[in-house]
């Protein structure tokens, strides 16, 4: 299956392919076009009749590569050619798709540990700090900033900001994290940037205010 001709599929709007699928394809270690003739048999659904003639029809590809692309699909142990009787008593030859949705399974399991990893890292990091365990409402505080896409590397900066200021309160944390946001603040960079250029203007400012002492200073009372 040529690269135009998987365009042309999509574009006809024939094969509709998940978000999450299309992200993460990769990690199925199949082709591209493997993947999307795989998506166009999760489209028909499984244990669906196996027609090789019409799957050919359908997305446009020869009947070769269509043999071809069931026979590696099968190699990876992503479907089965399976014979099944129908509800008709007659025995035909269907495609099971359950090994796919098994390794799909796991798929998400494992990205959903990954993620439960990363978050719990975030809130050892805080109880580590407060030198407490989190209540269940500081729980879905955290979860509600990992939930808003705030990283945390940021979290990790805005609970730095709360201690050097005294302060162990999740609500203190939320108050600069939506501070930072309104800001455009997003990472440990941009939190840099906004200390320096912060610091910057105290200079200034003190600067000013010590050339206008000088410019009031009574020299001639000074001098008596």
């Amino acid at each position: 299956m040529k690269g135009d001709k998987i365009v042309d599929i999509l574009k006809s709007g024939n094969i509709v392919i998940p978000i999450y699928l299309l992200k993460n394809y990769k990690k199925l270690n199949i082709k591209l076009e493997e993947f999307i003739f795989l998506m166009y048999l999760y489209n028909k659904g499984n244990n669906r009749v196996f027609d090789p003639s019409l799957f050919s029809l359908e997305i446009g590809s020869d009947l070769e590569e269509i043999m071809s692309m069931v026979s590696a699909l099968t190699d990876k142990n992503y479907i089965k050619v399976e014979v099944r009787k129908n509800d008709k008593g007659l025995m035909e030859d269907v495609i099971s798709l359950d090994d796919f949705y098994s390794k799909l399974s796991l798929l998400v399991v494992d990205e959903a540990n990954k993620q439960n990893s990363k978050d719990s890292n975030v809130f050892d990091m805080i109880e580590k700090e407060f030198g407490r365990t989190l209540s269940p409402i500081e729980y879905e505080i955290i979860k509600a900033w990992l939930d808003s896409h705030i990283s945390e590397e940021l979290i990790k900066e805005a609970l730095k900001e709360a201690t050097f200021n005294g302060v162990s309160n999740l609500r203190y944390i939320d108050k600069i994290l939506y501070e930072w946001g309104k800001k455009g603040i997003k990472s440990k960079k941009d939190v840099l940037e906004n200390k320096k250029h912060r610091n910057e203007k105290i200079e200034e400012k003190e600067s000013k205010k010590i050339d206008l002492d000088i410019m009031d200073w009574d020299w001639f009372d000074d001098e008596e």
